[in-house]
């Protein structure tokens, strides 16, 4: 399922030769950003070599990270990554990122500079309430409540994303949203800081496995009263960047125990 991209790896590294792409900001970015990728695989949300999560370059706001085409989210390290520019050159690192990753990605980050992270993954329960009709999300569960209001849905699938002009089309869908529901396809979270993205990311599908497990009962989804709907989904976000922060930092403990290999 996953294309290789048609760009000659290294092919940009003479015209970034002054830049300074191993600064403790960047080498922290790649251990925070590998975490995420084994962590996303200890809990099920990867798929096979495909799926990517990429972020802005700290300092260098013309590059992205973005995990190696080839490579499971289980085999993803600090060191694997690619620093890739909006052209699909690969700046730095080992091998080319996976072609829908760039048009994708590169695309999101240059039509979207808010969105310094950004996520795509066929997580199995989030990506089921992206293959059925109507809007994806009830808001009949607490978890939910922190996207309400933060989600966009893509009704127009296109089948992969294998040019600029598919990832401009995806990048305009999502607008401002941080969310977006791509029918018959995935999900995409993006947020202006890679804590604030994978918090999205877990919560997300653990709002979408357990709306599909009370839709299984066949009783109705009890409702919540707008007016707590919206101030709850107010209380959430209030708390979201400190949270997240935190979330981050307890995965990257845990892996530092059992998988620490992911920060080499």
């Amino acid at each position: 399922m996953a294309h290789e991209l048609n760009v000659p790896a290294a092919g940009a590294v003479a015209a970034y030769a002054d830049r300074d792409l191993d600064t403790d900001a960047i080498r922290k970015a790649r251990v925070d950003l590998a975490a995420c990728f084994r962590m996303a695989d200890r809990l099920g949300m990867g798929e096979g070599i495909c799926n990517h999560f990429s972020l802005l370059l700290p300092g260098h706001d013309d590059l992205f990270l973005v995990n190696p085409y080839g490579y499971a989210f289980a085999e993803i390290s600090a060191s694997r990554l690619l620093i890739c520019d909006f052209h699909g050159n690969v700046v730095a690192g080992d091998g080319k990122p996976e072609a829908t990753a760039f048009y994708i990605h590169a695309r999101l980050h240059l039509r979207n500079p808010r969105a310094r992270a950004a996520f795509h993954t066929h997580m199995p329960n989030a990506t089921a309430l992206a293959m059925v009709e109507g809007e994806p999300l009830t808001w009949s569960g607490q978890t939910a409540l922190k996207f309400h209001g933060r989600t966009a849905v893509d009704e127009s699938y296109q089948g992969l994303a294998l040019d600029n002009t598919e990832g401009d089309r995806l990048a305009a869908t999502m607008g401002d949203a941080d969310v977006l529901f791509m029918k018959n396809h995935g999900v995409m979270v993006v947020g202006p800081t890679l804590a604030q993205a994978w918090d999205d990311l877990y919560y997300l599908e653990r709002a979408a496995a357990v709306q599909l497990k009370a839709m299984t009962s066949g009783r109705a989804l009890k409702a919540i009263p707008p007016d707590i709907l919206e101030r709850t989904a107010r209380q959430m976000r209030a708390g979201d960047a400190s949270s997240a922060l935190l979330h981050l930092e307890s995965i990257k403990r845990i892996l530092a125990r059992d998988e620490p290999e992911f920060a080499d």
